[in-house]
């Protein structure tokens, strides 16, 4: 462990040394923990709303989703940028230029929120006339996104912050804010509906406010450490080139992330086209979808992090064998939870409605998609692996293809000359997965088979 505080402790976690399937392990474990309850803040909003609220208002938020995600996924892909940039300065021992990178990482997320919080609230309508949303849930549509972008801040400052201590290798103390934050969203979440009766509003308001208080938190955090990577707030400034080499590698990956949210927006467009009860029951599918997927972006994130300081570190083959160990761990947890899924879809829509059409349409969506998740599986971790090690460029070009381009024109095709049904517009998302898998796979082997010495090329 690299060892900077004065008391001799550090909670940085170097995966440079150690036994690879431990430290994947002990580092993704509280890293999918910590997704899960922050999933929870928009879980919550759903069950409470669509229990004590209305199926309207349980298919406004569900509506809501992408726009949310296109927005956050921007975002986090200047967090990956950060990540590894700041992954490799610890994997290398370059300190000084680990603290440049954190300083110049947060003055970035300051600037950047302010951004998001003023044009998000104006692009509110046009996006939601966009996707074509229903007259019955567009007024709540667009109160609960204002309201939610409007104090998205703490959520940016938090995911950014929990980021730089996933560079150096600390997974477990956001996982406590995360818990203490998502206990408050559910009693305030509460509070403000059924004491309250603030309805869809209230959901938001609940949601901003934990939020808020877990970026609160993670400032404190660093600004309070002994360790390596302390925030010092009078040296923080932008470092150009440093912000340069973050942007080489997390623009690619927050374009992919933002086009293809655009792109799951046309979906939601072919969605909405059958109504508000289908609209619920696809918002309770992607909500359940989202956990699903924590596995396997969890252990992408390990692998990002895994790489990235080995390739610092100049260790190549331990590289490639914590990618192997990583897509193994993925697969296994992800195939596990998909087959108990398929078995209790009815109970687990249940959760967010007690409706009978929004439970036959998530139970559709759930039994059509998730036996296809581990496709998805594999090349979201080959791609944190190719991020890991710089490149970001690849998956976004690999992504964007199969998840925007393919899955658009699977749509355009079978509903106009096939069959326009729920369970054929939900199979798009099946398509780009398989596709992505195989040419991820191709795309990765090549790239390794291609930095391999001559000799070893030949063998």
């Amino acid at each position: 462990m690299i060892n900077s505080s004065r008391s001799g402790k550090t909670t940085a976690r170097n995966m440079t040394v150690g036994p690879i399937f431990r430290q994947l392990t002990l580092f993704a474990l509280p890293l999918m923990l910590g997704n899960i309850f922050q999933m929870l803040y928009n879980t919550v909003d759903s069950v409470i709303v669509g229990n004590f609220v209305s199926k309207q208002a349980l298919a406004a938020i569900g509506s809501t989703t992408m726009i949310v995600n296109m927005m956050v996924f921007f975002f986090n892909g200047f967090s990956i940028g950060a990540s590894v940039i700041i992954g490799q300065f610890f994997g290398a021992r370059e300190l000084e230029k680990l603290h440049k990178a954190i300083e110049t990482t947060m003055a970035g997320t300051f600037l950047l929120s302010i951004f998001f919080s003023v044009f998000g609230i104006l692009l509110v309508k046009p996006l939601l006339h966009f996707m074509s949303t229903p007259d019955d849930v567009f007024s709540d549509a667009v109160l609960y996104l204002r309201i939610y972008i409007g104090g998205i801040s703490g959520l940016l400052i938090y995911n950014m912050g929990s980021g730089i201590l996933r560079a150096v290798g600390d997974s477990t103390r956001p996982l406590y804010f995360l818990i203490l934050t998502s206990i408050l969203n559910i009693v305030l979440d509460l509070f403000f509906i059924l004491v309250l009766k603030a309805g869809i509003a209230g959901a938001a308001i609940a949601t901003i406010i934990s939020q808020f208080f877990s970026g609160v938190l993670i400032l404190v955090l660093l600004t309070r450490s002994k360790d390596i990577y302390r925030l010092r707030w009078r040296e923080l400034h932008l470092d150009f080139p440093i912000l340069k080499k973050i942007f080489s590698v997390g623009m690619p990956a927050a374009i992919q992330s933002v086009i293809t949210a655009f792109s799951n927006m046309f979906v939601q467009s072919y969605i909405n086209f059958f109504g508000s009860d289908c609209m619920a029951g696809w918002g309770c599918y992607n909500k359940l979808d989202q956990f699903i997927m924590l596995p396997m972006q969890s252990m992408a994130m390990a692998a990002t992090t895994f790489v990235s300081q080995n390739i610092g570190a100049g260790n190549e083959s331990r590289a490639d064998k914590g990618t192997r160990v990583a897509l193994l761990l993925s697969c296994g947890v992800t195939g596990v939870i998909s087959a108990l899924l398929l078995v209790f879809a009815p109970p687990a829509v249940r959760l967010f409605s007690p409706d009978a059409e929004v439970i036959r349409y998530g139970v559709l969506f759930i039994r059509t998609n998730v036996a296809f998740l581990l496709f998805a599986c594999i090349s979201h971790v080959l791609a944190g692996a190719l991020r890991g090690r710089g490149d970001s460029r690849g998956p976004m070009i690999i992504m964007l293809l199969n998840f925007v381009v393919l899955r658009q024109i699977y749509l355009f095709l079978v509903t106009r000359f096939v069959a326009n049904t729920p369970r054929i517009v939900g199979f798009g998302y099946p398509v780009g997965w398989f596709f992505c898998c195989v040419t991820e796979l191709i795309y990765y082997f090549y790239q390794r088979r291609k930095a391999l010495p001559a000799a070893d090329r030949i063998a």
